[in-house]
């Protein structure tokens, strides 16, 4: 009798412990939902950005020198020429902010269509080859300037992340630790920042150092803007990244997307026929992840909508 309670026992009890795993890694890509392809036929795409009024996907196709459009209704054409823009996002007002690594500058996008050069300098000095740019909701631009389609020489004496006001046009380097800093997101709330820094680490002299490793950091952010503390490192690296309404983190590195957590802990990963660059949420309801991956652009339903930028409209 008592071994017959201790089997019932234990059976309980690893049925509990299954079934705590199982919620623990609870995917979570909607139920049913897998990668779908939804364009092709380009050459490397970047910086996916979702136009909710017009109901279309804007994204990069960089060495094609163009954006290029995708909706359900009317599918894949170009939204316009570029000088090989790179990452892409929206300010406050909904226009779109672009990357251009041929123009080595930041621009925007207005309502007619002209562009307006919002910075290509910091003190005077060209900037390397802007990448990916994220906005806060003060309307200050967060951006990366890696050496990554550098069409002329180095001016600026490193690879730093900036903090651009498009109001002043004051430009202010916040970051100059990392190597090669590349995509870059606010946590919901925005009292966190991840930057992604990818390759170009160099090896020690002292044998007994190792290689820094690829990763993506993690700055505290204080409520008027100011960059804080480092509080920790991921043990990869990622390029283009995105953000849920729960301050999960999905990176694109090692031909998946990864997920993360908001403290850096892998939560999931979802497999891409192509290796991801770029990753962005849309969609009626946000919970579309669009996904640019090498010559396509994929997507999959999601659990959770996207975090959308505070003070938008």
């Amino acid at each position: 009798m008592n071994h017959l309670l201790t089997l019932t026992v234990s059976l309980a009890l690893a049925q509990a412990a299954m079934f705590a795993h199982a919620a623990d890694d609870a995917s979570l890509v909607a139920p049913g939902a897998t990668v779908k392809k939804l364009a092709g036929g380009m050459k490397f795409t970047e910086g996916p950005v979702w136009l909710a009024k017009a109901k279309k996907l804007v994204f990069s196709d960089i060495p094609n020198s163009k954006l290029m459009q995708w909706s359900d209704a009317n599918g894949l054409s170009e939204f316009r020429p570029s000088e090989q823009a790179n990452g892409n996002t929206l300010d406050l007002d909904g226009r779109i902010i672009s990357c251009q690594h041929g123009a080595r500058n930041i621009i925007r996008i207005e309502a007619d269509g002209s562009a307006t050069v919002l910075a290509d300098k910091f003190d005077g000095k060209r900037f390397n080859s802007p990448n990916d740019v994220v906005v806060r909701s003060d309307g200050t631009l967060w951006f990366t300037d890696p050496p990554w389609g550098l069409t002329g020489k180095h001016e600026i004496p490193g690879h730093w992340v900036y903090k651009l006001d498009p109001k002043s046009g004051n430009v202010e380097a916040i970051v100059k630790e990392l190597a090669m800093p590349n995509g870059i997101i606010f946590s919901p709330d925005e009292t966190r920042v991840y930057i992604a820094d990818t390759g170009g680490h160099k090896r020690h002299p002292d044998p007994a150092f190792h290689i820094l490793p690829d990763a993506v950091h993690c700055y505290e952010v204080s409520s008027d803007g100011k960059l804080g503390k480092k509080l920790f490192q991921t043990d990869a690296g990622s390029d283009g990244m995105a953000v849920d309404i729960k301050g999960n983190i999905y990176t694109t590195h090692g031909g998946k997307v990864h997920i993360i957590d908001a403290d850096g802990k892998t939560v999931g990963n979802i497999d891409v026929p192509e290796g991801p660059a770029n990753v962005t949420f849309g969609g009626a309801d946000f919970r579309t992840l669009f996904i640019t991956a090498r010559t396509s652009l994929y997507s999959v339903r999601m659990k959770h909508p996207g975090s959308k930028t505070k003070g938008a409209k």
